[in-house]
């Protein structure tokens, strides 16, 4: 018996393994966001710098796993057995759910998802304990304060992070401007040393507060001198600040660079729970039925020995540090959901990765009400004032930056003092929600939500969000079913439980693999709004406009023909399927067309008027091609549905023939435009032209079948549709390859 829980601890260390990679991937944003958005220091060193962080945090922490140990259950109530299974189903559960997320490039709080899955494998445990012996209650059971305080933790930090961000960043914009070189000659030393004294306060305060040499003795000194100390750290620091200033080095990175240090540091050493405090609080629960618990079976063995605290020993925390480490500076998914929140923040239009909701709509035709209205009070004086004060012109942001560094300063330490004062206050606030948060307020005061720009990012936001509650939902959930089917499956449902988290874990990376494939093709905008020269600009834009319409073609070639054939073969799933592709298209041409417009204006004006019109028209009629294969599909889908009758042999033999022939001519183009190759392209005019006369004749020969009223008016009018679309994509397709190809060439054809 005690070989096969051997193996289960075995099993909890090497998820633990797993969960500290995902973790990171996770949280990885709470640190890294700040400096990398503003391009503070090369992207090396600034992982170098988190990474240092991190090693430290972890290595200082001293290890103590109170909440995983007792923090929900009450373990003088469960045996040995049941605390197994609860922690086990945790950890299972815990490393696919934030996996999970990670893969979406949504960030979430691993303190939320370890909280309440531990909270739903106890509820599992504790109503089959409650049915068995009445003299048991929930409350004996559970600890529901924790949970309770978790999820006010939720709604407290995310509206104070979010405002306090708004607020600071506003005052602190009016103070320096975007034009902040020539408006910080000396606020930039009070700055300096407001800002690195918070750092070393939220640092002392939560980032080392449970550190191994943080003794109750020195713990006890930091808070009675922490008057003393914050007003010697603002002294010093404004002092060297304002002489680092004169010394022409730039106090705002330096800031920047500290500030993330700071949050990794914290990080590493108050998280770590969330990533080893299961498997710790397993393998402790092992050692005490091994050593106390002869003559017991583990159904019979009470955990009392898990109310005590415990140490981690230092072999295990320098481990965790490393691994940490390795995964910060491997994670592809770490950097995409640092994606998500510096998207959502940065300064400048782009490609917006949300899309539209109607409650996003709503929010923002409320915001700029409220903001018409307070417009006409304020004096026109004042306005203009203030707007000097926020010209985007005049914006001193990196080569490649999302923002400036003063909006990036302001990040780190309002979110680095938020989180101090709420551990001061022991308020369980969360450094995911605080940095996000704090990160989305100053972005909107900093007027990065524009009105074009505003629907898409709250949008984003509030995807975020919700994923945080989302996440507290999920965990409990699919953790409670997990404990179940432990309990009563034993060793058979835990093998397969375990080959199903592998599973899913491998999946996962196979599809993060493909997505971010596909997520390369963007490269080619990036560097067009990162380019400064229009002849390179017109390059880099012929390029992206050959893979936007290579895979419109692709689209068009693949649902044309299976919109065709699941029609005359009856097939309801294809035609589903293709109208599914159909609106998932159309919303990439939405996206599609706002890039391209973001993209025209790094050319010049001369080569916009030269070309713009082709780039435009292309668009449009790659619009048209897609629509007309929406309508083809649409009335074919709802003729299927409701069972009508099918096309008659006669019809379904001569669209057949001309359907094949649409295909291989779209085909054609695509190889065509792929290549960017037109030299053989009066072939495919005479194909089209040869096919729309086709399609002519069998509009024709159709209309003479429904006078003699020979078949189905039904079906009769499904074909006519079918041909009259049919017509139209081979026009589109055509005319899109010629209106591309006078915009590939340097020449008028």
């Amino acid at each position: 018996m005690e070989t096969i829980y051997l193996g289960i601890i075995i099993f909890l260390f090497v998820l633990a393994v797993f969960d500290l990679m995902v973790g990171v991937s996770n949280d990885a944003v709470n640190f890294l966001n700040s400096a990398i958005g503003a391009k503070a220091a090369s992207f090396k060193t600034i992982m170098i710098i988190s990474a240092i962080g991190i090693f430290i945090g972890a290595s200082l922490s001293n290890g103590m796993m109170d909440i995983a140990r007792h923090g929900i259950y009450q373990p003088e109530h469960f045996y040995f057995e049941e605390i197994m299974c609860i922690l086990l189903a945790v950890m299972l559960t815990d490393v696919v759910l934030l996996d999970v997320f990670n893969s979406m490039g949504m960030p979430t709080s691993t303190t939320v998802s370890m909280v309440f899955e531990l909270l739903g494998g106890t509820f599992a445990l504790a109503l089959i304990k409650v049915y068995g012996d009445s003299s048991l209650e929930l409350g004996d059971l559970i600890n529901t304060d924790k949970a309770l305080s978790v999820i006010m933790a939720i709604f407290v930090s995310v509206a104070i992070a979010f405002f306090f961000g708004m607020l600071v960043q506003y005052i602190a914009r009016v103070i320096f401007s975007f034009n902040y070189q020539n408006k910080m000659k000396y606020s930039i030393g009070l700055f300096g040393g407001i800002a690195a004294t918070a750092i070393i306060y939220f640092m002392l305060i939560k980032g080392l507060k449970d550190s191994s040499f943080m003794t109750k003795e020195n713990l006890a000194w930091v808070k009675d001198h922490t008057a003393q100390l914050v007003l010697t750290c603002f002294v010093f620091f404004t002092v060297l600040m304002q002489i680092l200033h004169w010394l022409k080095i730039n106090v705002f990175k330096i800031v920047v660079l500290l500030g993330t240090f700071a949050l990794a540091l914290a990080f590493a050493g108050n998280d770590l729970v969330n990533f080893i405090g299961v498997p710790l609080a397993g393998y402790s629960s092992f050692i005490d039925y091994t050593t106390n618990g002869a003559g017991y079976a583990p159904d019979s063995f009470l955990m009392t020995s898990l109310l005590g605290p415990a140490s981690t020993p230092w072999y295990f925390l320098v481990g965790a540090g490393a691994i940490m480490v390795y995964a910060l500076f491997t994670s592809k998914k770490a950097h995409a959901v640092v994606k998500t929140s510096v998207d959502l923040s940065r300064q400048d239009e782009g490609e917006e990765t949300f899309g539209s909701t109607p409650i996003a709509r709503t929010l923002v035709r409320i915001s700029l009400n409220m903001s018409n209205s307070l417009s006409r009070i304020i004096p026109e004086g004042t306005k203009n004032w203030i707007d000097s004060r926020f010209r985007k012109d005049e914006a001193i942001i990196a080569d490649g930056g999302a923002f400036d560094l003063v909006r990036a300063s302001v990040n780190l330490v309002l979110a680095g003092l938020l989180i101090a004062v709420g551990t001061s206050l022991k308020l369980p606030l969360s450094t995911t929600y605080v940095t996000f948060m704090v990160a989305m307020g100053s972005s909107l005061a900093d007027r990065a939500w524009g009105r074009d720009s505003a629907v898409f990012r709250i949008t984003g936001v509030l995807s975020v969000i919700g994923g945080w509650f989302l996440t507290a939902g999920a965990a409990f959930t699919i953790c409670f079913f997990v404990a179940l089917i432990i309990h009563f499956g034993g060793t058979v449902a835990i093998v397969l439980l375990i080959g199903l988290a592998a599973f899913t874990l491998i999946r996962s990376q196979v599809l993060f693999k493909k997505k971010n494939l596909k997520g390369k093709e963007n490269e080619t905008f990036k560097e067009i709004m990162r380019s400064t020269d229009s002849n390179q600009a017109l390059n880099l834009m012929r390029v992206l406009t050959r893979e936007e319409l290579n895979k419109v073609l692709l689209y068009a070639e693949e649902n044309f023909d299976r919109t065709v054939n699941s029609f005359i073969n009856e097939n309801l799933r294809g035609l589903r399927k293709a109208m599914g592709a159909s609106k998932f298209e159309k919303q990439l041409l939405k996206q599609m067309k706002r890039t391209g417009t973001l993209a025209m204006c790094r050319l010049d004006n001369n080569t916009v008027l030269e070309k713009g019109l082709y780039y435009y028209q292309g668009n449009d009629f790659a619009s048209e091609l897609v629509y007309s294969i929406h309508r083809l599909c649409e009335p074919c889908l709802e003729h299927i549905d409701n069972n009508f009758n099918p096309l008659d042999v006669t019809q379904k033999n001569e669209f057949s023939e001309v359907s094949a022939k649409i295909t291989a001519l779209i085909s054609s183009c695509r190889e065509k435009l792929n290549n960017n190759a037109y030299e053989d392209f009066e072939t495919d005019l005479a194909t089209a032209n040869a096919l729309n006369a086709q399609l002519a004749h069998l509009k024709r020969e159709e209309l003479k079948r429904i006078q003699t009223q020979t078949g189905s008016i039904k079906v009769s009018m499904v074909y006519l549709t079918m041909i009259q679309e049919a017509q139209n994509v081979v026009t589109y397709t055509i005319n899109l390859m010629k209106v591309n190809r006078k915009f590939q060439m340097d020449f008028e054809i």
